[in-house]
């Protein structure tokens, strides 16, 4: 098999002495794991950076076999963020969060597409907003979302948020996410809403799978506040 593709790094672990294992999330083919040989060197491996944009050329002698990956950088992005605390935690939270959920080899077009803009955005002054507007667009594209029209939203006393319930599940969510209404929103609302998709993704994801929430991603809340 072989295939060439654009990819963001989502993971890597060594392999032998001279070699990684690299985690990529692919534009066309999904979530996929490589061996590169001398990953290790230090021209390579000052690039194969979580979060950073790269290009793939794949081999694989079998279907049912881990493959080799060629590497080259399209787009350094996590170096521009060495410097900030928060940037970084949520870079990470974001690889740590699509390594562990998206299924290996499945295309997913839209999650890799709402991925790129995202990153692009990353550098505005409402990344975080960008940020949680993603994480919520990707617990529906993975087919684990909440339709208003059948929450049974309950008004409650507080002007900033309101009682839901999913499945069953009380939430209490931030009303800008059911408005869709972004203007004028607080670090305390995307703090907000950032509790309410960690708590979603906990019980349609993680819990019942056995699975950890990512460190970064609940490091990510505490660096808001």
């Amino acid at each position: 098999m072989y295939w060439e593709d654009e990819a963001f790094i989502v993971g890597k672990r060594k392999f032998r002495e001279n070699a990684i294992i690299l985690d990529v999330f692919t534009k066309n083919f999904g979530k996929v794991s490589g061996i590169v040989y001398g990953g290790t060197s230090r021209k390579i491996k000052n690039y194969l950076q979580v979060s950073n944009k790269i290009f793939i050329i794949f081999n694989s002698k079998s279907e049912n076999k881990i493959g080799y990956f060629k590497t080259e950088l399209i787009d350094a992005i996590s170096p521009r963020y060495f410097n900030d605390q928060k940037k970084t935690t949520c870079l990470n939270s974001i690889t740590s969060i699509i390594k562990i959920l998206l299924p290996e080899n499945e295309v997913q077009k839209k999650i890799y597409n709402s991925l790129n803009s995202l990153l692009i955005k990353f550098s505005d002054e409402n990344w975080l907003l960008y940020y949680l507007s993603w994480e919520i667009d990707l617990i529906h594209d993975l087919g684990f979302g909440f339709d208003m029209e059948d929450t049974n939203i309950r008004t409650s006393n507080s002007n900033e948020l309101i009682n839901i319930n999913v499945d069953k599940i009380d939430y209490k969510i931030p009303n800008f996410i059911i408005s869709k209404n972004f203007d004028n929103v607080s670090q305390k609302d995307i703090f907000n809403g950032l509790s309410f998709s960690r708590n979603l993704m906990e019980n349609k994801f993680f819990h019942p799978n056995n699975l950890r929430m990512p460190y970064s991603r609940i490091l990510l809340e505490k660096k808001i506040l």
